[in-house]
């Protein structure tokens, strides 16, 4: 069986894209950081950024050191709402945080891709448009060590222990306590997280 040109341009090329990728992804990570660095100065060089996040609003944002924040984040304040992140946090890609009081990650957690953490709610009711209605906000606050699965939301006024473990795809509308593993729609509790 012969091969196609296709197949034997690919084979001639693999080695070279392979190559051209290990040459430019340092220098991609460099320039997403310094992309970041100009909008919020404050960024330790510790920070790993596979990509820069996308910002909006007040940009009343505090990273840690030693963070690791994959690529397609979402990253926003608004009214006097913040986001403050602790040291050794990773958001992996497509995580949305959005503040109009505060959301606070404590060290060491981890949150899994496409994960939400919302601390408002739409106000509805008032014979308003749900768009012009505004938000009601309550902070929410995540402890250290704390590990939320992918496409998690959590959502207005919950906080979660340290050490809690957050099932993949869980809607928390309800504190969780410290080293307790919750799942489901909305979140119930499992058990309690094993040390390892």
């Amino acid at each position: 069986m012969m091969a196609s040109s296709k197949e034997i341009l690919a084979l001639g090329l693999c080695p070279l894209a392979t190559l051209a990728n290990h040459l430019t992804a340092p220098w991609q990570r460099l320039w997403a950081f310094a992309r970041l660095k100009a909008c919020l100065p404050d960024v330790s060089h510790s920070v790993v950024v596979m990509g820069l996040p996308e910002l909006h609003g007040s940009r009343a944002i505090a990273l840690g050191r030693n963070l690791y924040l994959y690529r397609d984040l979402y990253l926003e304040t608004q009214a006097k709402g913040f986001i403050q992140i602790g040291d050794d946090v990773v958001l992996s890609r497509g995580v949305h945080l959005v503040a109009f009081a505060g959301i606070t990650i404590g060290a060491g957690s981890m949150i899994g891709e496409y994960a939400s953490i919302r601390d408002a709610n739409h106000c509805f009711g008032d014979g308003l448009a749900i768009r012009d209605s505004g938000h009601a906000a309550a902070p929410v606050k995540i402890g250290r060590n704390v590990w939320i699965g992918r496409g998690a939301c959590i959502l207005s006024g919950v906080e979660i222990g340290d050490g809690a473990v957050v099932g993949a795809n869980a809607v928390v509308t309800h504190h969780v306590p410290a080293n307790a593993v919750v799942a489901g729609v909305p979140a119930r509790m499992l058990g309690q997280a094993v040390a390892a």
